[in-house]
Parts: structure tokens; C-alpha cells; sequence
């Protein structure tokens, strides 16, 4: 099996939910055109990041009856999409969350499991936290979302490929710093591109990665979005800073032929560590 993936690296307008809506769906009649098969939007894509007090506002429920989210259902007729935006549940509770969408239905919805509150982050204050972290079936087999900096609790990914996750599909907006000498890009940049290098490589997975550019209040989102091979080989990169459309290919001889050279699924040991993960938690609690 052959698929193409699509990153759209944009840089959304904070708070402007209609204008956002529009560029995900001309972005979407582009990466058609262009033979994609599954299309990536940054977190919170359809919103901007530095949402504060704005959040209940721009808030969205992901059903068929919620006028904006049928426009995105009629687009994922013709191609997958993944959407980040803010969740309001049925008892008004606000997530960062993503969603699968395929043939006119949500096949997966995802919160964000951790919520980074410290320095130039805020999150904890403005959303709840998921609890949930699972692979799920589509039609381009089995796959996981994460956002952003679930990506960096390497718990995270070891649990979707356990779940059967072939591809992880990782969304962010995730700033930049960190200017050296001699150096082409952001150290920022450099750390997340060997996390997920690292990541494909001992997981033997699939990973798709699209952040955001532009600025928010001051905060710089570098882009810098990847797509990686089962083993960590780079198989597409955007430019940092400015907006793009990059494209891979996942295939299926790739995948194959990684694993037959890596004992990873093979050999590890659900039950070892199951055991262990129970004892240390024991031992915490005393």
C-alpha cells in the first residue's frame, strides 16, 4: 500500500476562526490537486494558540450539526484531514484537541494529555487535559495523534505504537529559540527534528509532523514540519518561518523492510514493563 501525506505549515489568524476555515479548505482543494491522500494542519490551526479569554468564543463542537465543522466533514470526502482546534464538550469543559476526519465522518478525536504551564506557556489555565491515549483504525491503517508537547513524554508514542500505531501523526505550535553561532537553524528547531528521527527510528514507525509559523504576541512558531521513515530517515522538510505545503509518501515495502531488519515489536515486553511501571507507582505512593 502506497498513500500520500501533506503537512500545510500555516500561520492562522489568532482568534479569526472564518478566515482560518477558509484556508484549511482551499489548502485542502490544493493538496488534492496535488494527488495528497491525507492532510496535516498545525495545532490549533482553525483558532491560533495564544487564545486566552477568547477561548469559549472561538470554541468548537466537532458534530455534523455544528455549521463549521460540517464544511470541514464535506471536505474530508475527498481527502483525510487532521484539524486542530478548541474542543468545547457537551458540558462545556475546553480542550486543545485534533481530529481524524475521513469520508464525511469523525473517525477520531484527540485531547491533549499534557498541558505545558510554565514559562511563556499557559495552557493549564485556559483547557482541560485528555485523559486518553489510543490508536485507532483508518483507511490507510492503524495511526495515532499527538499535539505538541505530548510529542516530548516518550511515553506517549511507545503506548500508540504499542496500541498498533504504524504512523504517528503529530501536530504543535511550537515556538523557536535559541540562535547560535554557526548554526543554520533554531536549536528549537534542531531538538524536535532529532525527537522525532530518534523517535521513527527505535519505534519503527511512521512520523508526520506539522507545525505552525507566524507570530502571536511576540512568540515566533518556527515551522521546520517533517516527514519521517520507519528507521529516522528524513523523507520531506518545510522551510522555518514561513508558510508551505510539502508532501511523502508512506509506503508499505518501507515499513516492511524496517522491521524485518529491527526486533523492536518483536521482543519487547508489555508484561515486563506493565509490572514495573505497577511497582514503581506503588512505591511512589508509600
Amino acid at each position: 500500500m502506497r498513500f500520500r501525506v501533506g503537512l500545510a505549515q500555516i500561520a492562522p489568524r489568532l482568534g479569526d476562526v472564518a478566515h482560518n476555515l477558509q484556508r484549511h479548505l482551499a489548502l485542502a482543494e490544493e493538496a488534492k490537486a496535488q494527488g495528497v491522500d491525507l492532510l496535516l494542519f498545525p495545532e490549533l490551526g482553525l483558532t491560533g494558540y495564544n487564545l486566552k479569554d477568547m477561548v469559549p468564543s472561538v470554541a468548537i463542537h466537532p458534530a455534523a450539526d455544528d455549521p463549521l465543522f460540517q464544511q470541514l466533514l464535506a471536505a474530508s470526502e475527498s481527502i483525510d484531514l487532521v484539524v486542530g482546534f478548541i474542543e468545547e464538550s457537551e458540558r462545556h469543559v475546553f480542550y486543545n484537541a485534533a481530529a481524524y476526519l475521513s469520508a464525511g465522518r469523525l473517525v477520531h478525536l484527540y485531547r491533549k494529555v499534557y498541558l505545558p504551564t510554565y514559562g511563556l506557556f499557559d495552557e493549564g489555565r485556559f483547557w482541560g487535559s485528555g485523559d486518553r491515549l489510543r490508536a485507532f483504525d483508518t483507511r490507510f491503517g492503524r495511526m495515532a495523534l499527538l499535539i505538541c508537547r505530548d510529542v516530548w513524554h516518550l511515553s506517549a508514542s511507545y503506548l500508540a505504537v504499542m496500541d498498533g500505531a504504524d504512523t504517528i501523526l503529530a501536530i504543535s505550535a511550537a515556538p523557536g529559540w535559541g540562535v547560535q553561532e554557526g548554526q543554520e537553524r533554531l536549536s528549537r528547531a534542531q531538538s524536535w527534528e532529532r525527537l522525532m528521527r530518534c523517535l521513527a527510528q527505535f519505534l519503527t514507525c511512521y512520523y508526520f509532523y506539522c507545525n505552525r509559523v507566524g507570530c502571536e504576541d511576540g512568540v515566533s512558531f518556527f515551522g521546520g514540519s517533517i516527514a519521517v521513515a520507519p528507521g529516522g530517515r528524513l523523507l520531506a522538510q518545510a522551510p522555518d518561518l514561513e508558510e508551505a505545503l510539502i508532501t511523502a509518501t508512506w509506503d508499505t515495502a518501507t515499513l516492511r523492510r524496517v522491521r524485518s531488519q529491527s526486533t523492536f515489536l518483536r521482543d519487547e515486553r508489555l508484561d515486563l514493563t506493565l509490572r514495573e511501571l505497577q511497582r514503581i507507582a506503588q512505591e511512589r505512593d508509600q
